[in-house]
Order: structure tokens, then sequence, then C-alpha cells
């Protein structure tokens, strides 16, 4: 379809819309190095996953989806020895 405006990848934002983050102090953003401290914002234990206020899927084992489409590995805590 000519003229249509296509989204474009790069400009997604690193945070939900702002009603929902409603606190004080705003949450970090998804690309900051304290993203996942941000709010939890819907909670799905059942599947393992979380989406934080920033928009960023935690997972259970740590591991991360930015809103931008990169995954984080998980960082799991080394045994005690």
């Amino acid at each position: 379809m000519e003229g249509s405006a296509q989204p474009n990848p790069t400009s997604t934002p690193s945070r939900l819309p702002a009603a929902l983050c409603t606190h004080t102090p705003k949450c970090p953003t998804a690309d900051s190095p304290a993203g996942d401290t941000a709010q939890v914002v819907a909670r799905h234990p059942e599947q393992g996953w979380s989406l934080l206020c920033n928009a960023v899927l935690f997972f259970e084992d740590t591991g991360e989806l930015l809103p931008d489409g990169r995954g984080i590995p998980p960082r799991r805590p080394l045994a005690a020895v």
C-alpha cells in the first residue's frame, strides 16, 4: 500500500505508556543497567515471566527480552561451594 506509515523498529520506546509508571521515582529505562528493577505490571508465574513497567519481559531464570527484541541471557547466581 503506497503512502502507508510503517513502524520503525529502531524507534521502539524503552518504556510502557507513562500511565503505567505512576510511582516515584520513575522506573529505569530498559537499556539502563538497573532496567530489571522496574515495577512489575503483569505477572505470569505459571508461564515463568513478568512484564516490567519499562516493557522488559523478565523470565524466572533471570533472562530478559528487551522492548527492541534483544535478549539478555540468564544470570543465575553461582552455587555455594
